[in-house]
């Protein structure tokens, strides 16, 4: 009997839970973006990359949630396979800001549409209130325990 009380406390727990649906989500994602030739971590830097051109590197690790060094390892990859660009030489301080080529924005347009369809069926069962109100309670969330944690310097 502890057992089946422990096992619905576990489901009933909002941190894992949460993990379980970021888990689906991200196996979900990867499934999509694995015919394209894309990561995660892939998709999400072009995706900053077309919304926000010549971003640094350690905005791209944060937008992306990866670090610096794994971002470099997604950027090299990228360029690799022409789907961004970036200046061989710095042209003040180490920076080299990449920006997402017209092979990078077809292929983005093509992972959008899948991403967009897994974020559909992830939805699928709530209504379109239900949705806004998810979205925004999300918000309230993070911003809660992002205001709880000290600042990082960098």
């Amino acid at each position: 009997m502890s057992q089946a009380s422990g096992a619905d406390k576990l489901d009933r727990s909002l941190g894992y839970v949460l993990k379980q649906t970021a888990t689906a989500l991200r196996g979900s994602m990867d499934a999509v973006l694995r015919p394209l030739g894309l990561t995660l971590p892939q998709y999400a830097c072009l995706e900053l990359l077309e919304q926000r051109p010549d971003s640094s590197n350690a905005d791209l690790a944060r937008g992306a949630f990866v670090t610096r060094q794994s971002m470099n390892q997604v950027l090299r990859g990228l360029q690799e396979r022409g789907l961004v660009t970036r200046p061989a030489v710095a042209a003040q301080g180490r920076a080299l800001p990449a920006r997402i080529t017209s092979e990078g924005r077809q292929i983005l347009q093509t992972a959008n549409v899948e991403v967009s369809l897994v974020e559909t069926r992830m939805l699928s069962g709530l209504s379109a209130e239900a949705q806004e109100r998810l979205l925004g309670d999300l918000a309230a969330c993070t911003q809660a325990l992002t205001e709880m944690q000290p600042a990082v310097q960098e």
